[in-house]
């Protein structure tokens, strides 16, 4: 068939056709045409430059380090290699550009960076920085595969946490029990039965002796790891209990004392050896939500009231007030929360058989948490916003974090303190500088409402889980969805990662505990 003249080029064309295209080839592209002819013209514009002046800055110290030149291409690998031999050591380290993480390498950084941040320049005068973090020394892998199923509880399971030595998992629910779980042979060690609602927290002890469980009933019953009751039921609160934290290992090595929160507005201190309450803390006007147990021995407390507040145990008194929120206040995170749960166990679970060994290494986790940086606080409110705390130095907000469009529900810092990670009802992750309270990146496959977060050890993965029922990793440094974890048949409520990062468990309204491994 002969070819229609539509499609015939005439052969001029053919000829012009290559020439435009190397024409086009020259012209700048519509990315760079952003910027000035002068900018252009002295290669002074970030990520069209072939070498970059730089300043590595140390983010852990602050202190400034060496400025040299380098190739724009330069990997985090080898940004590693160079601090190695510059500081004479063999540690991992994350490098960072403004807030983006350097992987390929620096330009590519760069170029991920808004265009207000791009313009800026690289020379003598003003060198690009590059702050460098040590890294976790050892690496958590992400759990990929169910390796147990554990049927048992007869109605939703509502919270499940691991012991601090990696040998039980407890969960609870709302058939009114709490059950022990044997990692080790993944089945089912202990059914602790006496609450006559809905158990809706469980707590290890530092030293994972104790288990509190507090319930809709009002009660907390302390039980030993092996199942027994380690003294009679706590029954001072006139409304169900929201939340229970143990008083730090290196405060106390016997672990005897623990705080617990509740819809009643007060917060009250038991001692399980006496098994009474020695004292309560009153001044919320609402219901508390949270409560946790800094390594200095101060109280911190959320409430429906919008308001946080820092108690002193010493005196039974109220040392300050932060307001920030307009409404409820959900949950909050503590930079030393991590640090804290490890308890008298290594990063690999192993206990450290020596006390005061044990004491020592648990103040020197904390102590080396606040060398880095004050205390901080951050909380998630019905507001839809996150607020960034830092109650050492001031009553108010450092920082008010802005971008969920739903009720932010669960807050998490990183065990490294550096990163905060929130769950909310609009179906999305969020991952935020803890530093700065910059907003980093959202991790988005939800379906469905969040409720849950949780960081692997090494501060590199985060594990979440919705209403969707699915669970899912996310890999902070490459910001992507790592693994589904399918399986679930119904909403999925609770979830969490054991200390020495080899199982992730997680429970919800199909009443079934199911058990992650890599």
């Amino acid at each position: 068939h002969p070819v229609p003249k539509a499609l015939l080029i005439p052969s001029t064309m053919v000829s012009i056709m290559p020439q435009r295209q190397a024409q086009d080839a020259k012209k700048p592209s519509a990315r760079s045409a952003k910027f000035s002819k002068s900018e252009l013209k002295k290669g002074t514009v970030l990520g069209l430059q072939d070498k970059y002046f730089i300043k590595l800055v140390n983010g852990e110290t602050g202190t400034d380090g060496n400025s040299m030149t380098v190739p724009t291409e330069l990997s985090g690998k080898q940004l590693n290699e160079l601090v190695n031999q510059l500081n004479q050591d063999k540690l991992p380290y994350s490098f960072y550009v403004n807030g983006q993480p350097i992987q390929d390498s620096i330009k590519g950084a760069v170029l991920r960076l808004d265009d207000a941040e791009r313009l800026d320049k690289s020379t003598e005068d003003e060198p690009l920085q590059i702050i460098y973090f040590p890294e976790a020394l050892f690496k958590v892998r992400s759990v990929t595969r169910c390796t147990a199923s554990l049927p048992g509880h007869s109605e939703a399971i509502l919270h499940v946490q691991f012991s601090p030595d990696g040998q039980h998992l407890a969960s609870c629910g709302g058939d009114a029990t709490v059950r022990l779980w044997d990692l080790q042979t993944q089945t089912p060690f202990k059914t602790l039965k006496g609450h006559t609602n809905w158990v809706l927290q469980v707590a290890w002890s530092p030293d994972a002796e104790r288990l509190a469980a507090g319930g809709r009933d009002g009660t907390i019953k302390v039980w030993l790891k092996d199942g027994k009751k380690a003294c009679k039921n706590l029954t001072a609160h006139k409304k169900w209990i929201t939340s229970i934290c143990w008083e730090p290992y290196h405060l106390n090595t016997e672990c005897r004392r623990f705080a617990s929160a509740s819809k009643d507005c007060t917060i009250k201190i038991w001692n399980t050896t006496k098994g009474l309450c020695e004292f309560s803390l009153s001044g919320h006007t609402h219901g508390v939500t949270c409560v946790k147990w800094n390594g200095d021995g101060t109280i911190y407390s959320s409430s429906q009231d919008c308001t946080i507040r820092q108690w002193c145990t010493k005196t039974k008194t109220m040392l300050k007030l932060l307001k920030g929120h307009a409404h409820w206040v959900n949950n909050m995170s503590l930079s030393t929360d991590y640090a804290l749960r490890r308890g008298a166990f290594d990063e690999n679970c192993a206990p450290i058989q020596d006390k005061e060994e044990s004491k020592r290494q648990s103040k020197e986790r904390y102590e080396k948490i606040v060398a880095y940086q004050p205390l901080r606080i951050i909380s998630g409110s019905d507001d839809n916003t996150l607020c960034l705390w830092e109650p050492g130095n001031s009553e108010k907000p450092i920082a008010r974090l802005p971008g969920h469009q739903g009720v932010v529900n669960h807050v998490a810092f990183s065990p490294n303190g550096r990163f905060i990670a929130s769950a909310s009802f609009d179906k999305s992750v969020k991952l935020w500088d803890a530093q700065t309270g910059k907003f980093l990146h959202t991790f988005r496959g939800h379906v469905g409402p969040v409720f849950q977060v949780c960081w692997s050890g090494d501060s590199r993965l985060i594990v979440s889980c919705s209403k969707d029922s699915t669970g899912k990793v996310w890999d902070v440094e490459s910001r992507k969805l790592l693994h589904d974890l399918p399986g679930h048949f119904d909403e999925l409520y609770t979830v969490d990662w054991s200390n020495d990062g080899q199982r992730v468990a997680s429970g919800g309204k199909d009443r079934t505990l199911k058990i992650y491994m890599h």
